[in-house]
């Protein structure tokens, strides 16, 4: 039974904290913020990369927060989530086209709204969709422009799902290796959670900087 002080510490959470998610909704948690994050415009100030690698630290039992997740139950919820929310933005997108982006008044998310389209022009789909899932309030705003800016469902759905896989799968696997190989590790977590935000980075930069140097080699 749900006490009220259980209740209480609950609706305090802070949601854009991982470990305060994580001590308060566990796994379920993840699976939400995954959906929320990859499949509503209004989850994108959630903090998928740090919720994954930290719930994956926290299977380890190596951290001193008190806080112990099972590392399938795990899997399962982030992959769901991050699957189920990409595949609903691109169905709202393709039915609500631009109305949705055009209602917010946030200038962070029409500025990614303008970097996902962009990924698309440039990358093709397939890259494009997969590189989204490792940039913060892309991941969020590509699928709904996806489905307005007309990719066909299969292809969507196909390299969503490769995408949502590496990301969710691979980042909360990062988190359990280094929590099982480093005990109290989680006395390092912010600049661990740091070093995995610029790693996700990495492969944008490298296609904008491969990009770059090929319209540099077609001008000379």
């Amino acid at each position: 039974m749900t006490t009220p002080l259980h209740l209480a510490s609950q609706l305090a959470v802070n949601v854009l904290d991982a470990h305060s998610l994580l001590a308060a909704f566990g796994v379920l948690g993840v699976g939400v913020v995954m959906f929320a994050e990859t499949g509503l415009l209004i989850g994108f100030f959630l903090p998928g990369d740090s919720l994954l690698f930290t719930a994956g630290l926290l299977c380890t039992g190596t951290a001193t927060g008190g806080v112990r997740l099972s590392l399938a139950p795990l899997l399962i919820a982030a992959a769901v989530g991050a699957l189920a929310g990409s595949q609903c933005g691109y169905l709202l997108g393709r039915k609500a086209g631009g109305a949705l982006l055009n209602r917010s008044r946030s200038a962070r998310l029409h500025e990614g709204a303008e970097r996902a389209e962009v990924l698309l022009e440039r990358y093709g789909y397939a890259k494009a969709i997969v590189l989204a899932r490792f940039v913060p309030v892309v991941r969020t705003v590509l699928n709904p422009m996806a489905g307005a800016l007309g990719v066909p469902a299969r292809t969507f759905t196909l390299w969503q799902a490769v995408g949502g896989l590496v990301w969710s799968v691979g980042l909360t696997l990062a988190g359990y290796a280094l929590g099982a190989s480093i005990p109290n590790v989680d006395k390092y977590l912010l600049p661990v959670i740091v070093l995995i935000v610029v790693v996700s980075l990495l492969p944008l930069v490298v296609e904008v900087l491969r990009s770059r140097r090929a319209a540099k080699e077609a001008r000379g």
